[in-house]
């Protein structure tokens, strides 16, 4: 059974272990992913199954969209994302996949997009110092040196400077599942993880299981 499933992050809260030790969590909401397609070895190359969740109004999906699900005979929904396993056979179309897959014993990778900071400078974006702010200074929150005039007049490639911070993909690693609550749907994850509050998020076992 595949252990990789998908869901919106509800935010942050804390529980109590039976010591009385608060454990800062992560709330997930993930819903019971629907199969509505195979990929083989013999047609693309590869084998996983093609999952879908989220909702969406009908008029609101593209055609191909609809394509999908109707060929599959199943309701339409906004999300469709592919999940490698070592045989599809072991799916049918239509089942459904869920949090019951992981237990308080798993390690999981959480991978997220991050949140947008938009354009900022090298204090935030890479953590360096500033310069003094007064006594005459003029070097308060420049990024610094960068290349001398005629040797090597230049600058190096991998300098760090101002620019675009935020919204890339990011994996945390080794996260440990603290519940899993199969009436509601929602697993806690030890600790913080990628995103706003709704963002989607992969939840698999851990590569790097400990």
């Amino acid at each position: 059974m595949v252990k990789e499933i998908y869901g919106t992050k509800i935010g942050m809260t804390q529980i109590f272990d039976e010591n009385g030790v608060a454990i800062p969590v992560t709330a997930i909401e993930a819903k019971p992913l629907t199969v509505v397609a195979k990929k083989t070895m013999d047609k693309d190359g590869y084998n996983a199954i093609v999952v879908s969740f989220g909702e969406i109004k009908e008029k609101n999906a593209n055609k191909p969209h609809k394509g999908i699900f109707a060929k599959a005979g199943v309701e339409t929904q906004r999300y469709l994302r592919e999940i490698k396993v070592e045989n599809v056979d072991e799916y049918e179309i239509g089942s459904k996949i869920t949090v019951d897959a992981f237990t308080t014993e798993d390690n999981v990778d959480v991978q997220g997009t991050s949140k947008g900071k938009g354009f900022q400078g090298v204090i935030k974006r890479h953590g360096q110092h500033r310069g003094p702010m007064g006594h005459g200074s003029m070097y308060h929150r420049r990024p610094g040196s960068m290349g001398s005039t005629s040797t090597p007049g230049r600058v190096f490639k991998g300098k760090k400077l101002p620019g675009h911070m935020g919204r890339v993909t990011v994996t945390i690693q080794n996260l440990d599942v603290v519940k899993v609550d199969l009436d509601k749907n929602v697993i806690l994850v030890k600790g913080s993880v990628p995103g706003a509050k709704g963002a989607i998020l992969k939840i698999k076992s851990a590569v790097k299981a400990q």
